[in-house]
């Protein structure tokens, strides 16, 4: 029996389309993509490989559903597909291939000019941080780590997740900001195209700055005709080398199965909804708020295909108590190496203990900065601790407890000291960079 709270947006998406199959429990059972299978036929998980992941289930499954480099017979993803919003975002917005021509409708000139600024911000970006922490973190990754990598707090954060597992075929982040519309990118104004332009430069330059976005500017940019889960994550895309290569959205299935929405039911959706006079940001909030961003290296059709899934959920207990889908879903995955930065100290607090309990008890390999999972947690579960940096007190970034905090301090004063020398994600109380590896005693480099 399902829950009566549970896969609350799923619930309010059927509220809207009665005669949708994704309503019923026995029809509108999406295909099985990498970590949707119901745990008991959870098929053994991909790990990380040099090679791209070629070596991993997801990736070749992924690679099975592409058009030009897919199989003669291989079948056409499930859901609707918006990848030309997506492809005129990341040209437009996000300024990759920037030897394509920018699309018709839009003022090339404003772009250019765009695009000039934002360049120059991606110069400094690789010089300072990419070109410093990419090999050093590589350094610490142990090789077959498992390939599904789990991101909790981690809104338009594909960047990070990018440069720390380049090798990862599937990435699940997970925050509060909603991916958003893609489809406002064929209707907005220039004048207003000019503006959110000039926002997404803003933002992108404080988040190369300081290395972790602060949720007002997500939140700002997630309501935006720019959508701001979409265009950093094509950011990140640009950076790295990548293109995109389908845009889809989906719903969790009570099960935790994926569900991809099709042109349809998003009809049938926003006609019942202008009936009811719902207002925009509610319909979108149903509609476009997980998405499932599939991509590959630019320019060559024969490269494996990552996927990036982003899952807009409010992660504390009473939300996963009362729509267990998300967590049905991750645990489907089997073992998965997870990642944290910039999450408020979130994990600390017991009102988050759902999340915590399931990266401990599912995690093999975890990297994060003092806002991970604290000693007396990870130590009981029999993890090891490695840190990096200097934390000499944790900011205060959201709530900071005083037990966790002194345990940490101490955990950096007992481990040798190692230099860090970039920030990943929050700094301490006195701006020292830190770092820290949660890990099972016999993993290692």
């Amino acid at each position: 029996m399902t829950p009566p709270h549970a896969t609350a947006r799923l619930a309010a998406l059927c509220g809207l389309l009665l005669s949708s199959n994704a309503c019923s429990p026995t029809k509108g059972v999406a295909r099985t993509t990498p970590g949707d299978a119901p745990a008991s036929d959870a098929a053994p998980a991909p790990s990380l490989s040099k090679d791209g992941g070629e070596d991993g289930d997801a990736a070749r499954l992924d690679g099975a559903h592409l058009g030009d480099s897919a199989p003669p017979d291989a079948p056409p993803l499930e859901g609707a597909d918006f990848l030309s919003e997506a492809r005129a975002i990341y040209r437009v917005a996000a300024c990759g291939g920037d030897d394509d021509p920018v699309p018709g409708r839009f003022d090339a000139k404003m772009v250019e000019a765009h695009c000039l600024d934002l360049k120059s911000k991606y110069d400094e970006y690789r010089t300072q941080w990419m070109n410093v922490a990419v090999p050093y973190i590589a350094a610490l990754v142990p090789k077959g780590l498992p390939g599904e990598i789990v991101y909790p707090f981690g809104g338009g954060d594909l960047m990070t997740a990018l440069a720390t597992f380049p090798d990862a075929p599937v990435y699940t982040t997970v925050s509060l900001e909603v991916a958003g519309d893609v489809r406002k990118i064929d209707t907005v104004s220039m004048k207003r195209l000019k503006d959110e332009l000039a926002l997404n430069r803003l933002h992108l330059g404080k988040l190369f700055e300081k290395v972790h976005s602060r949720t007002i500017n997500l939140d700002m940019e997630s309501k935006s005709d720019l959508p701001g889960e979409v265009v950093f994550s094509m950011v990140a895309l640009v950076l790295y080398g990548y293109e995109p290569v389908s845009l889809r959205y989906f719903r969790f299935l009570p099960s935790g199965t994926v569900h991809y929405l099709d042109a349809g039911e998003i009809a049938l959706a926003e006609q019942d909804a202008a009936t009811k006079k719902r207002r925009p940001v509610d319909v979108e909030s149903d509609l476009f708020s997980d998405m499932e961003l599939r991509f590959r290296k630019r320019g060559d059709k024969t490269a494996p295909v990552k996927v990036l899934r982003h899952v807009a959920f409010n992660l504390d207990d009473k939300h996963m108590k009362a729509d267990p889908s998300l967590l049905r879903h991750l645990q489907a995955k089997g073992k998965v190496t997870a990642m944290t930065k910039a999450a408020s100290h979130l994990l600390w607090s017991d009102d988050f203990s759902i999340i915590r309990g399931y990266l401990l008890d599912n995690m093999a390999w975890m990297i994060s900065d003092s806002t991970g999972i604290p000693p007396r947690y990870a130590n009981k579960a029999g993890f090891v601790q490695d840190t990096y940096g200097i934390m000499e007190w944790p900011a205060a970034f959201g709530p900071v407890d005083n037990k966790n905090a002194e345990d940490l301090r101490k955990l950096w004063k007992s481990n040798p000291q190692k230099d860090l020398p970039f920030r990943y994600g929050y700094p301490d109380g006195k701006s020292h960079g830190h770092m820290m590896i949660t890990r099972r005693p016999d993993v290692t480099p």
